[in-house]
């Protein structure tokens, strides 16, 4: 089974509190329709356990087959720099059918982020080393597709369905063989 190789650090983003019993890692691309799919489920994963579990989404771009997919994760990066990064998060998952800079820009309007601003960091490409940081940890990982998770360091091997999902949290916070924490 495959560890996750970059611990889960206050660097990352994360929904929940660093020291829950359990850490979901999931390395993500914002094209990914498997992603996409799988984004109301997480959600429902979260709203499960609460404060029992923290979440993180790291950026694994799939730039060969999904051409948005960088400039998504790189404007999810450039909104967290303004503190709004779970806001994009969900507003690029929950828009991904009609994914597009013009989109993103849009994205970056309704939440009250500079569109310019936006405009020039995906130009300069200020937070792509961020992204390629991000996936670069995920191939070391052995993560070879999106969507891939971890729960606390530990590859999950189960499709990205709750039953599958719920199961393999349960698992960790029994005290199932694992690494604990991240």
């Amino acid at each position: 089974m495959a560890e996750l190789k970059i611990p889960v650090t206050e660097k990352d983003h994360i929904q929940g509190e660093l020291g829950a019993p359990v850490i979901l890692v999931e390395y993500g691309d914002y094209e990914c329709p498997h992603c996409g799919r799988a984004y109301p489920v997480v959600q429902r994963v979260q709203k499960h356990f609460g404060k029992r579990m923290g979440f993180v989404f790291r950026n694994f771009p799939l730039n060969e087959i999904h051409p948005n997919a960088e400039a998504a994760a790189e404007t999810a990066e450039f909104a967290g720099a303004n503190g709004r990064f779970w806001e994009m998060h969900d507003g690029i998952f929950e828009n991904q059918g009609s994914l597009s800079l013009p989109m993103l820009l849009e994205l970056a309007k309704e939440l009250g982020l500079s569109e310019s601003g936006l405009g020039g960091a995906l130009t300069s490409r200020e937070f792509a080393a961020r992204v390629k940081s991000d996936f670069i940890g995920g191939a070391r990982s052995g993560v070879n597709g999106t969507p891939t998770f971890f729960i606390n360091g530990e590859r999950f091997g189960g499709p990205a369905e709750f039953e599958g999902l719920v199961a393999g949290i349960d698992g960790a916070l029994a005290g199932a063989p694992g690494k604990p924490g991240r």
